[in-house]
């Protein structure tokens, strides 16, 4: 069971690193299909009809995502030691994610950048961003859930630390949820988000958030099989 100001950390985290990493990874799908699925011409409120069905498809993604891992993460609390393991392997990820976005590992980026030059993926998103419809922005926003993002990894291991579908569907409910204000106007507005410092400045504090979170997480996997204190 998370307490309260578990949720207030996880949403605090979202919102900070939205202004960074989110920025950078999901820009690119937000920028691509104002620029060609969206008209100059058409009013604010049929352009927010269409970012609203891109992250409604974006937060679906991410709600599946964090039941799947959810349910893995039950199957561990079975036992009091593969329990343990599940912190640790999951803080070992959030260590990873956070030395990514701090620029010290590439292992994260060699997996987005591996998923971007996938051909299944080249051919959906080339079909996708030629059409006009409601439901393509919906489907961009899914795929783009599904896409392999470093701070993914990192709610996406939180979620099979709780250990519970429903606690991980929420996780990950709650994460794209928070990011979805700063995508929301990055859409309307793409000249908001230039100033670079200020994205970096946000992106390393969810990053130092994380890796504080991942060390934790590990020291209290270890708490299962030693006799150490919480």
């Amino acid at each position: 069971m998370m307490h309260g100001i578990e949720w207030w950390l996880i949403i605090s985290i979202a919102f900070a690193g939205s202004f960074g990493h989110c920025i950078g990874m999901c820009g690119g799908f937000i920028v691509a299909y104002s620029s060609t699925k969206i008209d100059a011409s058409m009013s604010r409120g049929a352009q927010l009809i269409r970012h609203g069905a891109y992250n409604i498809g974006r937060v679906s993604s991410y709600v599946t995502l964090g039941m799947i891992f959810g349910g893995i993460g039950s199957l561990f609390a079975l036992s009091l030691e593969l329990h343990g393991a599940l912190f640790i392997f999951a803080g070992i990820v959030m260590i990873v994610t956070a030395l990514g976005m701090f620029g010290l590992s590439k292992l994260i980026h060699i997996l987005e950048r591996s998923f971007s030059t996938n051909a299944l993926f080249k051919t959906l998103f080339s079909r996708l961003i030629k059409s006009k419809s409601i439901g393509s922005f919906f489907a961009l926003g899914v795929m783009n859930g599904f896409f392999p993002c470093g701070f993914v990894f990192f709610f996406a291991a939180k979620a099979a630390a709780s250990a519970s579908i429903i606690d991980g569907g929420l996780i990950m409910a709650a994460f794209g949820l928070a990011t979805v204000p700063t995508l929301l106007a990055l859409g309307q507005s793409v000249s908001f988000f230039k100033e670079i410092a200020f994205r970096q400045t946000m992106n390393r504090i969810a990053a130092l958030a994380i890796l504080i979170y991942g060390l934790y997480s590990v020291y209290y996997g270890l708490a299962y099989f030693f006799d150490l204190p919480l």
